[in-house]
């Protein structure tokens, strides 16, 4: 570990780092247990030469995501340029009121909403820098600041990209009746929870910013992972709109293309199967 973030978690804990090891950290960084003088023990996460504000956007991002209590997320101990430290959470099993309790608990993330589309921080879709400077609807919003630019860094094939601007036009028409921003967690998939040593259910590795529900609930369903129980919960707790269903494809655009930006052309063929079926 470098001497730049020992330093930073012993000014932020008062305590000594007294030894790390290697955990995983990511598909963009590299995890380390941190273990204090105390006993007390820390995640870090680090990239070396990261993107500028990678880490300080998701810091803010979690802090958001926990001002409501209705989720537990990382409590962020120390951020820097190439480094994020965060409490460390102990998993634990799950139990037969897990999935009831995450789906609940991101229905009221999710109800707990935001100012504004978009977010006061660094935006970022995976890896890839995204613009979080608000729009006043979300069909804009999502095709401005976020499939565009996204689509972009990928360096999609004309034809795909063609089909892409030939949706544009209808999303206002597709993407269902307007909400108000909801507080997104914006990489909800499998990967991203956890069940802590008490039973409860956690968030992490986090892309946060204000925007349309239905974007968290798509991603939760592109690469499964989450029981029946989650989604009936809530929707029990916070009610989808009509047709939410009709419309997941739609909104598995967004991660689909972030994939294509992130890990190429293995994923276009996926991505171009989406266009052809919204478009």
């Amino acid at each position: 570990m470098n001497a730049g973030l020992t330093t930073a978690i012993e000014q932020a804990t008062g305590a000594r780092v007294a030894g790390t090891g290697p955990v995983g950290g990511g598909s963009t960084s590299s995890g380390l247990a941190v273990t204090l003088a105390d006993g007390t023990r820390l995640f870090a996460k680090h990239t070396p030469g990261a993107l500028p504000g990678l880490f300080r956007g998701e810091a803010a991002g979690l802090a958001w995501l926990a001002e409501p209590g209705s989720v537990r997320v990382p409590a962020v101990i120390a951020v820097d340029g190439d480094w994020l430290v965060l409490e460390w959470i102990d998993e634990g099993p799950r139990s037969a009121t897990t999935d009831e309790q995450l789906g609940r608990a991101i229905a009221r993330m999710h109800r707990a909403g935001a100012d504004a589309l978009g977010a006061p921080w660094p935006g970022f879709a995976g890896s890839v820098p995204v613009p979080n400077d608000p729009l006043d609807d979300w069909p804009a919003f999502l095709a401005e600041r976020r499939l565009i630019p996204i689509a972009r860094a990928a360096a999609l094939p004309r034809e795909m990209m063609q089909r892409l601007d030939a949706l544009i036009p209808r999303l206002p028409d597709l993407l269902g009746p307007p909400e108000p921003p909801s507080r997104l967690h914006g990489d909800l998939w499998a990967g991203n929870h956890m069940t802590d040593a008490e039973g409860y259910p956690v968030l992490i590795d986090c892309d946060a910013y204000g925007g349309h529900r239905e974007v968290d609930i798509a991603m939760m369903l592109l690469f499964g992972g989450f029981g029946d129980r989650v989604l009936a919960a809530y929707d029990e707790e916070f009610p989808l709109a009509p047709g939410w269903r009709e419309r997941v494809e739609l909104n598995q655009l967004l991660p689909l293309l972030v994939h294509c930006a992130m890990l190429g052309g293995a994923w276009f063929g996926r991505t171009d199967q989406v266009l052809r079926t919204v478009a």
